[in-house]
C-alpha cells in the first residue's frame, strides 16, 4: 500500500509510474477511499501496465481516474508477487553458516529493490514504511525498522518512523537468534556464530555511537545492531537504519576488522540521514563516511593508525585506477548516469573512486579551512541543515561556501588545478592527497621489511631482527602490500616468508587471506594454490572475490585451471551479481 503525496499540479495527466521489475507479477491496482471517507474498501480497480524501461527494471505505469490536485492524497492498493527478482536473495542451507535451513535477505542497494516491491526506487524520495511478515516456524524475520514487534502465529510487525530512501529497507528470514552487546545494540546471527559475534563486538559498539554523536550531532535511528550475513553476503558491510547487515568475515576473533563497522556506524549521518539524490553522486554518501570514519577511528584509535588504514585505502585507489586507466569516465565523483534501456546500470559504477578520491576531497575541504574542530562543526551543520533530505553536490558546496563566507570571499571554489568543478567532473588521481605521515612509524618498519623479502639474497639476520608479532591487521596488510607490488620475488623467497610467517601464511582474518591469496597467484607459488581455492570456498564478499579471479585469469595456464574449477564449483554460493562479474572476468559472457 502506497501513501502519496501530490506535489504539484502536473501536465502529465492522470498517470501514475512506479519502478518495478520483469520478476515481479502484479495482479492488481486499486485507488482506496481516503481514511474514513465514503466508498468500497476493496478501492476502485484501476488499469496497470508493465513496459520495458532499463537493463536492471521495468515501469509499472498505472492509470488514475483523474489527474490528482497539488496536496492531493491518494493511497494505492498494489497486488503483487515477488521473489525471483535480483534484490531477493534465497540461500540454501548449505549456502548458510549452520547449513541446516534456508535463508532469505534482500540487498537494496543501488536499484535492486524494486524487484521486492514496487515503489519510486530512487535515492532522492524518503518515506517512511510499515510490515507484516509472517514466516514458516522455527524462522525469525527482521528489518531495518525502529520498532520489532513478535506476535502470535509467527508473524513479525515493523515500522521505521524516519523517512529513509527505498535502497535501505531490507528484510532478512532465517534461522537467527541475538545477543545483546551494548546499551542499544544487539548482534543477530546463526546460533551457530552468535557467541563469536558477542565476543567480537560486546561493549565496542557504544564506544563507537559516543564518538560519532560527539562529532557528528545525535544518533536519531534508536538502535544499533549488527546482523552478521552468511559468507555468501557480497558486501564488507550494508548500512541498513537501525540494522547493518555485515559479512562474517569481520569475526576474526581479534577485534581487529572494526574498521568496518565504525564505517557502517559513520553512515547513521552520511548516507542514510544525508543522502545522495542521485547514484552519479555517489561520493556525497561514501567520501563523507570514509572521512566520518577515520574522524572516529583517529578519537578511538590514534592519528598514526587511521593514517596507516587510509594509506592502504589509498593504495587500493591506485590499483583501480591502474586497473581502468585514470581517465575513465568512472573515475570522477560525479558520474553521468544516462536512464533508459542502453543507460548504465547504477549497480555497475560501484568502484573505489566515490570512496577514496571522495575523502580526499571532504579532507582538502577540511584543509581549505585549516582547523579541525571548526570543520567538525561544520559537518555537524551539514547534517542538521540536510537530514532527512537527500541533496546534490552543489547543495553540499553552496553550504559550505555559505558557512565559510571568508573562504567564499577568497574565491577557493576556483583555485587553479583544484577547482571545485574539476574535482567534480574531471576523471583522474585526486588533486589534493591529505597528509598521511603521521602514519609512517607503522609504515616505515613494514616498508623496510618488504624490500629485505624482496633481494635476491635474502639477509636474513636483518629479517628475523623484525618483531611482527606485536604488529596490528593494518600494518600486516600494509606490509603484504609492499610484497605484491615488489612480486614476482626472487626464486624461493616466498616460500621462506611462508614458513617464517605462519601469522601471515596461516591467517583466518580476511584482509590477511586476500593479500597472501595474491601474493601466491603474482609469485606462482603452486603449492599454496588450495589457500585460494579454500579462501574462496569459504565466503562470497565482491572485494574478495573478484580481485583473486582477475590474479587467476591474468596468470598462467594452471591458475586459469584453478579459477575455472573454483567457480564451476562455488558458483551456486556467490550472489547473482557477483556471479556475473566473475563470468565476466573469464569470458563465460556474464554482465555487459
Amino acid at each position: 500500500r502506497l501513501e502519496l503525496r501530490c506535489e504539484r499540479d502536473g501536465a502529465d495527466g492522470a498517470e501514475l509510474r512506479l519502478d518495478a521489475h520483469p520478476a515481479l507479477a502484479v495482479s492488481r491496482a486499486a485507488l482506496l477511499p481516503p481514511p474514513g471517507g465514503p466508498g468500497d474498501a476493496a478501492g476502485q480497480a484501476l488499469p496497470v501496465e508493465s513496459r520495458p524501461f532499463a537493463s536492471y527494471g521495468s515501469a509499472l505505469h498505472i492509470t488514475l481516474p483523474q489527474a490528482p490536485r497539488a496536496g492531493q492524497l491518494l493511497t494505492l492498493l498494489i497486488d503483487y508477487e515477488a521473489g525471483e527478482g535480483p534484490g531477493v536473495c534465497w540461500l540454501s542451507p548449505e549456502q548458510t553458516a549452520g547449513k541446516q535451513k534456508p535463508y532469505m535477505y534482500t540487498q537494496g542497494q543501488a536499484v535492486l529493490n524494486r524487484s521486492f516491491f514496487p515503489c519510486f526506487d530512487t535515492p532522492s524520495v524518503k518515506f517512511t514504511y510499515s510490515a507484516t511478515v509472517k514466516v514458516p516456524e522455527g524462522f525469525t524475520a527482521v528489518m531495518s525498522a525502529t520498532s520489532w514487534e513478535k506476535q502470535k502465529d509467527n508473524t513479525f510487525v515493523f515500522k521505521m518512523s524516519q523517512p529513509i530512501p527505498s535502497y535501505l529497507i531490507a528484510l532478512v528470514v532465517g534461522d537467527i537468534v541475538s545477543a545483546d552487546v551494548g546499551p542499544r545494540s544487539r548482534v543477530w546471527a546463526e546460533p551457530c556464530l552468535i557467541e563469536a559475534a558477542k565476543k567480537e563486538y560486546d561493549g565496542v559498539i557504544e564506544e563507537f555511537l559516543v564518538v560519532g554523536e560527539k562529532l557528528f550531532g545525535p544518533y536519531v535511528w534508536g538502535r544499533y545492531d549488527i546482523l552478521f550475513m552468511p559468507p555468501s553476503f557480497p558486501f564488507g558491510g550494508m548500512e541498513n537504519p537501525c540494522l547493518t547487515f555485515v559479512t562474517p568475515c569481520l569475526l576474526a576473533g581479534d577485534r581487529s576488522l572494526v574498521d568496518v563497522i565504525i564505517h557502517e556506524i559513520s553512515h547513521s549521518w552520511f548516507g542514510n540521514l544525508v543522502t545522495n539524490a542521485t547514484w552519479g553522486e555517489f561520493w556525497l554518501n561514501e567520501g563523507f563516511t570514509m572521512y566520518a570514519q577515520r574522524r572516529i577511528s583517529t578519537e578511538v584509535y590514534g592519528l598514526p593508525y587511521t593514517c596507516l588504514e587510509a594509506a592502504t585505502g589509498r593504495a587500493l585507489l591506485r590499483q583501480h585506477m591502474d586497473a581502468t586507466g585514470e581517465e575513465h569516465p568512472l573515475n570522477k565523483l560525479r558520474v553521468v548516469i544516462e536512464p533508459g534501456l542502453w543507460g548504465v546500470n547504477p549497480d555497475d559504477t560501484y568502484n573505489e573512486t566515490p570512496y577514496e578520491k571522495g575523502y580526499c576531497f571532504v579532507s582538502y575541504l577540511a584543509h581549505l579551512v585549516g582547523n579541525q574542530s571548526k570543520f567538525d562543526a561544520f559537518l555537524q551543520a551539514y547534517v542538521n541543515r540536510f537530514k532527512f533530505q537527500s541533496i546534490t553536490a552543489d547543495d553540499t558546496l553552496e553550504f559550505f561556501l555559505e558557512y565559510f563566507p571568508e573562504l567564499k570571499e577568497k574565491g577557493v571554489d576556483s583555485i587553479p588545478g583544484f577547482e571545485f568543478d574539476r574535482w567534480l567532473n574531471t576523471p583522474g588521481w585526486p588533486p589534493y592527497l591529505p597528509d598521511l605521515s603521521p602514519g609512517q612509524q607503522l609504515m616505515r618498519p613494514a616498508e623496510e621489511l618488504a624490500e629485505l623479502w624482496a633481494a635476491d639474497s635474502l639477509n636474513m639476520e636483518a629479517i628475523e631482527a623484525v618483531d611482527i608479532m606485536g604488529w596490528r591487521t593494518y600494518q600486516l596488510v600494509y606490509f603484504l602490500d609492499q610484497v605484491l607490488q615488489k612480486s614476482p620475488l626472487p626464486e624461493g623467497n616466498v616460500k621462506r616468508l611462508s614458513k617464517m610467517y605462519p601469522k601471515i601464511s596461516k591467517a583466518q582474518n580476511a584482509e590477511l587471506r586476500l593479500r597472501w591469496c595474491q601474493i601466491v597467484l603474482k609469485n606462482n607459488l603452486e603449492a599454496e594454490y588450495s589457500k585460494v581455492k579454500d579462501f574462496l570456498h569459504s565466503q562470497g564478499k565482491q572485494k574478495y572475490t573478484l580481485p583473486l579471479y582477475r590474479a587467476m585469469w591474468g596468470g598462467s595456464e594452471a591458475t586459469r585451471a584453478l579459477a575455472m574449477e573454483t567457480f564451476s564449483a562455488t558458483a551456486p554460493q556467490l550472489h547473482v551479481n557477483v556471479q556475473n562479474y566473475v563470468k565476466k572476468i573469464l569470458g563465460l559472457g556474464g554482465a555487459e
